[in-house]
């Protein structure tokens, strides 16, 4: 078994002319994290397994990512660095790469142009090509084709959002996930948006099923709150990676402490 993975997410846009992490709740209500560059070198130190770097406002704001942010980060850690945010084209892939990027991680431009997975996964090889996922629960039952059991007993199935969860796009998210892996995206970071910034831990019932639907891996994003998070994440949502942003920004847990929890129950992880 392939060791699970702590990745820390750092959420950048531009407040007052400069790159600011921020976080907030659900998408909405975002306030100041701090400076994405030193953040990034904490979680090195701390012991990250990777770190996934989001432009949040690129794309509904038209422009590209901020590559200069992205050249100071990778000359600053040693862990492997997804960013994502902006991207619409092969051009903006090999740019960020050249940057310093291991990985991108593309969401709006996948699905107004599937086949930009493929290009790109054709041009950079699958391992290089992230397809993240904003999804949101949405009970009309009649629109969805994978309705799940949720924790009380309610079914519902994924509608998957663009824009930063700012639009709907009525696709659901299984169907998706599914699709993506065939065009060649080597790896999914699927954030739940009713978890997101909540810390009530990661939304199993959608991990669990995209995990079992698709052979590449599935990063659980949005809920964290908790050391027993990651473990039901991994266990219960079959999640090959466990993301999360605030608890590590504000130092509410720390790498160290999660890791120790997991190795104590069982699970492989990575230990320097």
């Amino acid at each position: 078994m392939l060791a699970r993975r702590i990745i820390p997410c750092l959420d950048v846009t531009f407040r007052n002319g400069r790159a600011a992490v921020v976080k907030g709740i659900e998408f909405i209500n975002l306030r100041d994290a701090g400076n994405p560059v030193e953040l990034a070198k904490r979680y090195d130190r701390e012991g990250a397994d990777e770190l996934v770097f989001l432009d949040i406002t690129a794309s509904p704001e038209g422009r590209e990512t901020m590559v200069d942010v992205i050249e100071k980060t990778a000359e600053e850690v040693f862990i492997p660095m997804t960013v994502g945010g902006g991207i619409r084209s092969v051009e903006d892939i090999d740019r960020l790469l050249s940057a310093g990027a291991d990985k991108v991680s593309i969401n709006t431009s996948a699905v107004k142009d599937p086949e930009f997975v493929k290009r790109a996964a054709k041009i950079f090889g699958t391992q290089c090509i992230v397809v993240a996922i904003d999804c949101k629960r949405n009970f009309d039952l009649k629109k969805g084709k994978f309705l799940i059991e949720l924790e009380d007993g309610r079914r519902a199935w994924y509608e998957v959002y663009i824009y930063g969860g700012r639009k709907a796009t009525g696709i659901d998210a299984v169907l998706w996930a599914k699709k993506v892996e065939e065009l060649g995206a080597g790896e999914i970071l699927l954030t739940s948006m009713d978890r997101d910034g909540t810390k009530d831990g990661y939304d199993l019932p959608i991990t669990r099923k995209i995990s079992e639907e698709v052979k590449i891996p599935v990063i659980a994003s949005g809920g964290a709150g908790k050391v027993e998070h990651f473990y039901d994440g991994f266990l219960k949502g079959k999640a090959d990676a466990c993301l999360a942003a605030s608890i590590f920004h504000y130092r509410e847990i720390t790498i160290e402490e999660i890791k120790k929890y997991l190795i104590d129950r069982g699970v492989k992880v990575r230990w320097k």
